[in-house]
């Protein structure tokens, strides 16, 4: 009976190995075989002076064989065929691994840099305020009786706002009136006595010159008669004291009627109905609205720039007067009218070395109101051939900018420039560019100084300004 012999086969199901793990199992397995069939010679042969303890099998075809020198053959063509074919697989690997493609090129959005003339914005930062602020104060003492305006109406010039107690100021005028009469009753006796004097003065003259009388007598009379002018000289300033009495009592009457001065918006009262009211009691403020100023700050060398328009003082005045100005509301909404310069204040703001601007605006439907935060800017130049370039295109690292160019061969060159004004969502670069090459203006966080790109052509986005079209 033959020994059947089980040649081990190779698994092939654990292949989804790393070449490092499956080339240390296979040197792993040769030393292991290696260390147990130390074969000598040719594999048919036992080693020199080993005696076989094993039973000799007749073969008819072969003679006499060991079964035992046989399986060890047989053992050891496995550990062979196990080896290529561990060798077979691992090349297998490595050369599936190099075939594998190249990675492509990223996508990078380009756009040309452009060339135009463009306009130079400068931008401040304002405070709206009225035309005129008028605070209303009462004139006179007393108790408020009522307010006759809703807070925050429109208020018109005469319109009557409060009205104070007016008993007492009607009892000034009765009084001074009361007194006017008593110094007109005065100078109606004065005036009768200077005219009996005046009489008697007439009558002694022609007597005395024919001395049928004294000339002591016409000497009284004659001072008689200038007394009696005093005291109606007198009288006639009394009457006038107490007429004034009388105006200015009826004055602080109407004083109790506290009126607009102007026309405007009427502000919150600051009294109530029953306070006892004085002169430097602030009843309320009304602010005339329409147009209404904005106050904002200028650097020394933006006006001195300003100012280089015209060394002719009436063309300075000119070139304020005709610089238009645009206004930004704190919601960032464009207003819809534009404005002008009025006048520059007479002096810098020695602390903090700015000059103070008053500008005027429309403003219809008196949506404006003093107090409120806005951003000021105007066209102050025009700068010819700018070239300019997205805002995204530019990188800045630490103090320093750089764009990322795309040459003809689609090649990569980080270049450092210089930047100027920012013109809406572009830039403009007064140096390191030149008119038609191209940057990349999207996916710039993927390229590399000398890396090729696939390059794509974006439509250009520069717009001046989108509210250019609303100036002159």
């Amino acid at each position: 009976m033959r020994h059947r012999e089980v040649v081990s086969q190779a698994d092939f199901s654990g292949l989804k190995v790393s070449n490092q793990s499956l080339g240390s199992s296979i040197a792993e397995r040769a030393r292991i075989s290696m260390s147990e069939f130390k074969v000598q010679g040719s594999p048919f042969e036992t080693r020199r002076g080993h005696r076989s303890s094993g039973r000799t099998v007749e073969d008819p075809e072969h003679g006499t064989r060991n079964p035992e020198r046989r399986s060890t053959a047989l053992k050891y063509l496995g550990f062979v065929a196990d080896v290529l074919l561990s060798a077979i697989v691992l090349a297998s690997l490595g050369c599936a691994k190099s075939a594998q493609p190249q990675a492509r090129p990223p996508d990078v959005g380009v756009v040309k840099v452009e060339q135009k003339d463009v306009p130079i914005w400068r931008e401040w930062i304002g405070t709206l305020d009225g035309l005129v602020n008028a605070q209303i104060k009462p004139q006179v003492t007393g108790y408020l009786l009522r307010q006759t305006y809703t807070d925050g109406a429109f208020a018109k010039k005469g319109q009557l706002l409060f009205e104070i107690d007016p008993r007492p100021f009607e009892a000034a005028v009765d009084q001074a009136k009361g007194q006017l009469a008593n110094a007109e009753g005065q100078l109606a006796t004065s005036r009768a006595n200077q005219v009996k004097t005046q009489l008697d003065v007439n009558r002694y003259t022609p007597l005395a010159k024919e001395q049928a009388i004294a000339q002591q007598d016409l000497d009284n009379a004659i001072q008689a008669n200038a007394a009696a002018k005093a005291q109606v000289d007198a009288a006639k300033a009394q009457v006038e004291a107490a007429r004034a009495q009388v105006a200015s009592a009826q004055l602080n009457l109407g004083f109790t009627k506290v009126v607009s001065l102007i026309d405007g918006i009427a502000g919150i009262a600051q009294a109530q109905i029953g306070d006892l009211v004085s002169t430097s009691s602030l009843l309320t403020t009304v602010s005339t609205v329409d147009p209404i100023k904005v106050y904002f700050p200028v650097s020394e060398r933006e006006y001195l720039e300003w100012m280089k328009e015209g060394a002719d003082p009436a063309k300075r005045i000119s070139v304020e007067s005709q610089l238009t100005l645009q206004l930004i509301l704190a919601d960032g909404s464009v207003y819809p009218h534009p404005g002008h310069v009025s006048f520059a204040d007479r002096q810098v703001d020695v602390k903090t070395g700015t000059l103070r601007v008053q500008g005027l605006f429309t403003n219809p439907g008196n949506i404006l109101r003093p107090g409120l935060y806005a951003r000021v800017r105007s066209i102050t130049s025009v700068k010819r051939g700018a070239l300019l370039i997205p805002q995204k295109a530019v990188s800045e690292l630490q103090g320093s900018y750089q764009v990322a160019v795309i040459g003809s061969d689609n090649k990569v060159q980080i270049r450092s420039v210089n930047v100027g004004e920012r013109v809406g969502t572009d830039w403009i670069i007064d140096q390191g560019l030149k008119p038609g090459e191209r940057v990349a203006a999207e996916g710039i966080q993927k390229v590399r100084a000398g890396m090729v790109v696939n390059a794509k052509p974006m439509t250009a986005t520069a717009q001046i300004d989108p509210e250019t079209k609303n100036l002159p």
